[in-house]
């Protein structure tokens, strides 16, 4: 009888410290705004964002300094691409890079003087292609209409000068080894489904972090921190990993609804690649919310004053999704940034979503980034506890 009422009592403390988390989510504007309307809205927007995938049209200046007909040809097929667009025609290198200064065209395309006579000659000539580095689709468009078209007008001059008599011969002198390009898991070869399934996977940490760290600063602030109605809960034996218990529930029930919103309906809204089975999401996104969770209280700990969670949260979304492996490979990170990404759920929560959602792994393909995910998870809800008790018996 004595451990059934225990038992209920345990029940009971989480079950009063899951709706007193509720209660002061719904009553603070500013915790409701991150945890529930950001990630409402903020995928859609970078969804939106990335949703055409590719650049088009993308205004380039020429500088033709030989004037002949094989420069002419190349800026009339260059231009037919449906990636770049000739805007400029311009007499000299510095005229066209006044017009990249100025935003004007992203690009430069220069053909030299020499390139007529060299080709007649039956020498190979170059063709210069300047980009602006700072928007890498413009560049990946400008530099790969431009190989297109050498490649293409490269062919011809070959064939032109090999005297075949067939076309058979003319296709064994241009391409004597045939080969087909597929793209692995990004069958569009588009910037959304490169990059938007890490996105969605660090929204979902980075809110949690704003809204438990927003929670956390504002008890700090007012000098307590449990509130009001936990506090016989604390005086018991265990009463703080009921309290972290408690809350911990009213996140993963919350976020659950959330983390489905935001990684199925969110990609199949704008068409984008998604071939993970639901079981295999389930087991995944559990590990992972609750990994978030216990590292947002962590953190919350050491939050002072409810807006210094914003600059934590600013300081490292950018470096997170580069450490990450997603954006850059994770083979040339230096082994320290490697060593200290497995800090953050996201690292691993981002190369896991990304084998499922893209790649077609299964739960079983994923035991290592599932692993560590329980690991973070056992390891920062043992450290919440514990900071959380620590900062009570100071604030006490």
């Amino acid at each position: 009888m004595n451990i059934i009422s225990r038992l209920r009592q345990l029940l009971c403390d989480i079950w009063h410290a899951f709706f007193s988390e509720a209660r002061t989510v719904a009553r603070d504007e500013g915790v409701a705004l991150f945890v529930m309307l950001v990630p409402l809205f903020y995928p859609i927007l970078y969804s939106w964002i990335y949703n055409n995938e590719v650049v088009r049209e993308v205004p380039v200046a020429v500088v033709d300094a030989s004037h002949s007909s094989i420069s002419r040809e190349f800026v009339r097929k260059y231009d037919a691409s449906p990636d770049v667009r000739v805007a400029q025609f311009c007499n000299s290198i510095e005229e066209a890079r006044q017009l990249v200064g100025r935003q004007e065209v992203n690009g430069i395309v220069y053909l030299p003087e020499d390139m007529s006579i060299r080709l007649n000659r039956m020498e190979s000539t170059t063709v210069s292609v300047y980009c602006d580095m700072s928007l890498m689709l413009a560049y990946k468009a400008i530099y790969s209409a431009a190989m297109a078209v050498a490649a293409d007008m490269g062919a011809e001059i070959q064939v032109s000068l090999s005297c075949n008599y067939t076309n058979r011969e003319n296709e064994i002198s241009t391409m004597p080894l045939k080969y087909e390009e597929v793209a692995m898991f990004n069958p569009t070869g588009g910037y959304g489904n490169f990059i938007l399934p890490g996105v969605l996977m660090l929204i979902i940490q980075q809110t949690l972090l704003l809204g438990i760290g927003m929670l956390y600063g504002t008890r700090r602030e007012r000098n307590f921190v449990v509130t009001d109605s936990t506090l016989p809960i604390m005086q018991r034996r265990g009463g703080m990993a009921r309290i972290v218990a408690g809350r911990t529930l009213f996140f993963l029930v919350l976020y659950a609804a959330v983390a489905s919103y935001v990684l199925l309906a969110i990609p199949k809204m704008f068409n984008f690649v998604q071939i993970l089975h639901p079981s295999d999401f389930v087991l995944f996104v559990l590990p992972y919310l609750l990994a978030c969770i216990f590292f947002a209280m962590t953190v919350g700990t050491f939050i002072r004053q409810r807006e210094d969670v914003m600059l934590v949260v600013v300081f490292t979304s950018v470096m997170l999704l580069f450490m990450s492996g997603v954006s850059w490979p994770q083979s040339n990170i230096p082994p320290f940034w490697r060593a200290f990404a497995c800090v953050f759920p996201s690292t691993f929560g981002i190369q896991g979503f990304v084998k499922l959602n893209t790649m077609g792994a299964v739960i079983s393909d994923i035991s290592y980034e599932c692993r560590c995910l329980w690991i973070q998870a056992v390891v920062y809800c043992v450290l919440a506890v514990w900071l959380l008790r620590r900062s009570y018996n100071k604030m006490r």
